[in-house]
């Protein structure tokens, strides 16, 4: 599916198929367009790295974008997985376990994607700190934006790892969330 795809999904509010796991993605993936863009632009300035560490971090940049699209559609995708384990039948006690369980596994799904895309912010992130000062200050309005949408994309991100928890059975699985939601806010 195409990046569009999913925006036109995002911003229609009669869509319920993706949501904020899917914004937060797009939101990094522009933060990182943003932050390669500011990077490739201050090749040749002498502004403190030399242009084959500009063009390291705007190549690195550039696959980040690529992947956060792909966490996208990797998070409606998961939140498909909750729809179907929701549909499931719950007449019996039998199928109530199976449904508790296909809910868990597909919760789990559904945070490890946004926790993915988490990660892949927290680049984004490094790499803003990395240009700090050493970027073409021309383009300070492109690199503050990027910044913010960084921000707001592991913001949203961790907000539907947290989303996802009270799903999750499997405490082994739902303390590794938890904890890795939690190191990642102390960035925010």
């Amino acid at each position: 599916m195409r990046i569009e795809e999913i925006f036109g999904k995002v911003t229609d509010s009669g869509d319920a198929t993706v949501g904020g796991g899917a914004a937060s993605a797009i939101a990094g993936a522009m933060a990182a367009g943003l932050v390669s863009m500011v990077s490739l632009l201050s090749r040749g300035r002498e502004l403190g790295l030399d242009d084959a560490a500009y063009v390291g971090f705007a190549e690195e940049l550039k696959a980040i974008s690529e992947e956060f699209r792909a966490g996208a559609y990797a998070d409606e995708v998961a939140f498909l997985g909750i729809k179907a384990a929701l549909a499931l039948p719950k007449a019996t006690d039998e199928e109530k376990s199976t449904r508790r369980g296909a809910l868990s596994a597909a919760a789990i799904t559904a945070a490890d994607v946004p926790l993915e895309n988490a990660g892949r912010t927290v680049r984004v992130l490094e790499i803003v700190a990395a240009l700090e000062g050493k970027y073409n200050t021309s383009a300070a309005s492109d690199m503050e934006c990027g910044r913010m949408l960084a921000r707001s994309a592991l913001s949203g991100c961790l907000l539907n790892v947290e989303a996802n928890l009270p799903m999750i059975k499997d405490p082994g699985a739902k303390e590794r969330l938890e904890k890795a939601s939690e190191e990642l806010k102390r960035l925010l």
